[in-house]
């Protein structure tokens, strides 16, 4: 194809959009006042979803302020015994590093391998060891905040959400069929379970099949290349520019394929833009806006161009966010009832460092107070036994509105948890959605302040972002650093919205090994990935449901290291000797407010040593108490208690909830943990 100079470029693409007033209607988008007729989701009636492709939440956001990034205090650490920042490379390591081309965001990062075998390879049941091997070194490159400038202020100007995990351990298909279905047909009816992108079509029920049927109106905007059918690749072709890169997925379905022109499964899914015939990308989509006939429920899939696949750059996709920002805004009645949500299907091959919530089976030791059912796939000949999910973190931003002011929301979520916001707002149910995942996975509301406004910095403008031609370019394959060095997060903490988790961890006398209640006593099931690494073991899974308890034990007959980790960094550290007595330490909270207790009772020595990580240290005797304020920290703590001397140490690290906001970690913006 002839290359397209710039003039022409914003004549296919924009028309009369100048450079100038590219995000003219960004800059007031955080300011437009939301509808808060009824002060609670029903506020909300407009939701639109732009899911996007293939980047992790650290490639993206590692070194972003005020989210668990590269400053994480209590990464997973290894078997090696190094945190999980250092991933093993034959005999050596690669840590994540920033690749050193002049303009990253405008590079063409080559692509990874992101299927199920080498996903199940990188992440090994929880071990998450292994991918270099499974990725290549690429997989730690990283792009900071000069790389993803509008992305950033995205971040700070809406709320990030960075406890957000794709669904399944794998590929475009399957994560958009958990957003679009809840699941990959895991019970073997209507062509499932699906584990690739095979596309050979489907016949379980789809959510917006649902939707028409209570009556919840929907949309899809895409554009339709050569044709939305088999002989116009339902939308993806040779030409990048065009099309919706196959990421409708609903057209992978039987009842889409075969319904008929003016249906409402045709009209509202096989319908859309014609680019290559001159029509901008977005003038049905502002049209709609305009004239206030937004849907309830819409769905946005971008050409191959915008999708942020690699090797697509990230200013590409950039571009196109900030056009259907300029689309959605460009009424401000509309965009006041509005809530869209930016995600990514899957994480490409490309590293995050939050192991993800695993269910527990005959391949992950464990045990749930939740059913478990239909989440683990059995093997075939074509891909090997394991669980389908949660997959690694991907980035997800909710732009409304309600959410203004550059907040974190840490809960749990997963691509079902966009259903279940549906679900909250207008009551259509999707029973493919396991009890697993609704134990786990939250349904976004906590992301969202209903209650007040807030005002935000305005976006960057996009303006430069606009491809310069329409070529595919050879991909961009960084050099990875001979000496690898730990990343740095920008420092400094944002706003974060306040969630209802409440997890303890008793330990009670077991004398051959290890024993603790996990005790949830909050409003939102937790998963607990217990870490073995003295005695070397397998990775154990625990599902806590909503007021719930669960044992878990653990045979130790010498020196034992175990860590757990929980929701919105929750950890703790069990280590010591067998061969020695067993204090008990009691964590014990002061009502609602961020006072801790710590009671040592049965101590192994004359003195034990309480290091505080946010205000140094508290010595106690050997029979004690002692009070932590964690006020200053907004609720975060960080306590080691130790006995010198001996290699008895028991960890304690987390945020204490008071239903009120709070701020990030303070201690993201420290050099990450080795």
């Amino acid at each position: 194809m002839p290359l397209i100079d710039r003039r022409r470029f914003l004549g296919l693409v924009g028309g009369a959009s100048a450079a100038a007033g590219f995000t003219t209607s960004i800059a007031n988008a955080a300011s437009i006042p939301a509808n808060r007729a009824s002060g609670s989701i029903e506020d909300v009636e407009h939701i639109v979803v732009l899911m996007q492709e293939n980047r992790s939440f650290d490639q993206y956001f590692g070194s972003l302020r005020g989210v668990r990034g590269f400053g994480d205090p209590h990464p997973a650490t290894l078997h090696n015994g190094r945190s999980v920042w250092h991933q093993p490379n034959g005999g050596g390591e690669v840590l994540p590093f920033h690749p050193t081309v002049d303009d990253l965001g405008g590079a063409f990062l080559e692509g990874l391998a992101h299927a199920w075998p080498d996903g199940q390879d990188a992440v090994r049941l929880g071990n998450y060891d292994n991918w270099v091997p499974a990725k290549t070194p690429i997989t730690m490159s990283y792009l900071t905040r000069q790389d993803a400038a509008f992305h950033y202020a995205l971040a700070d100007a809406f709320t990030v959400c960075d406890g957000y995990h794709c669904s399944f351990i794998g590929s475009t298909d399957p994560n958009r069929y958990y957003m679009w279905t809840g699941w990959v047909g895991n019970d073997g009816r209507g062509g499932g379970p699906v584990l690739f992108n095979d596309e050979t079509g489907y016949d379980w029920t789809t959510y917006p099949e649902r939707l028409e049927a209570a009556g919840i109106s929907w949309k899809v905007y895409q554009d339709i290349g050569i044709g939305l059918d088999a002989a116009g690749g339902w939308g993806w072709g040779d030409d990048a520019f065009i099309g919706n890169y196959g990421d409708n997925s609903l057209l992978y379905f039987n009842t889409y394929r075969n319904a008929a022109p003016g249906s409402p499964l045709f009209e509202k899914a096989r319908t859309g833009t014609n680019n290559k015939a001159g029509q901008d990308y977005f003038d049905i989509l502002t049209a709609d806006v305009k004239a206030d006939r937004l849907p309830q429920i819409s769905y946005i899939a971008a050409p191959e161009a915008f999708s942020e696949h690699p090797n697509w750059p990230v200013k590409f996709g950039a571009w196109y966010i900030s056009r259907v920002l300029d689309a959605l805004t460009s009424n401000p009645d509309v965009w006041s009832r509005t809530a869209l949500f930016i995600t990514y299907d899957e994480n490409d091959g490309f590293f995050d460092h939050v192991v993800p919530p695993l269910t527990n089976s005959d391949v992950i030791p464990g045990a749930s107070t939740v059913p478990t059912t239909n989440e683990l796939y059995a093997g075939s000949a074509r891909a090997k036994r394991g669980p389908y999910g949660l997959g690694p973190r991907v980035p997800m931003l909710v732009v409304s509105p309600w959410s203004t002011g550059g907040w974190v929301c840490s809960e749990t979520f997963d691509h079902t948890s966009i259903i279940r916001f549906m679900e909250r707002r207008f009551g259509v149910q999707e029973p493919q959605l396991t009890p697993w995942r609704r134990a786990v996975a939250g349904d976004l509301t906590s992301a969202f302040d209903f209650s007040k406004n807030a005002a935000a910095p305005p976006l960057p403008s996009t303006a430069d972002y606009v491809p310069p031609d329409r070529d595919r370019h050879d991909s961009y394959v960084p050099a990875v650093p001979a000496q690898g060095a730990l990343p740095v997060q920008e420092p400094g903490t944002r706003p974060a919205r306040p969630l209802d988790y409440q997890l303890d961890v008793v330990e009670l006398p077991n004398p051959t090994g290890i024993t603790v209640d996990l005790v949830n006593s909050g409003k939102l099931g937790v998963h607990v990935q217990a870490r073995l690494i003295a005695p070397a073991g397998a990775p154990h899974s625990y599902t806590v449901g909503a007021g719930a308890h669960l044992l878990a034990s653990w045979p130790v007959a010498g020196d034992y290291d175990i860590h757990l980790h929980g929701p919105n960094g929750f950890f703790r550290r069990l280590a010591g000797s067998a061969r020695l007595g067993l204090p008990t330490v009691g964590l014990l909270r002061d009502g609602r407010s961020a006072n801790l207790r710590i009671t040592v009772i049965g101590a192994l020595a004359t003195r034990i040593l309480v290091q505080d990580a946010y205000a140094g240290e508290v010595r106690l005797n050997p029979l004690g108490s002692a009070t932590v304020d964690t006020n200053r920290n907004g609720g975060w703590y960080d306590l080691t208690v130790s006995a010198p001397g001996t290699p008895w140490v028991r960890a304690f690290a987390g945020h204490l909830e008071t239903g009120r906001p709070s701020t990030s970690d303070p201690a993201f913006g420290r050099p990450a943990s080795a």
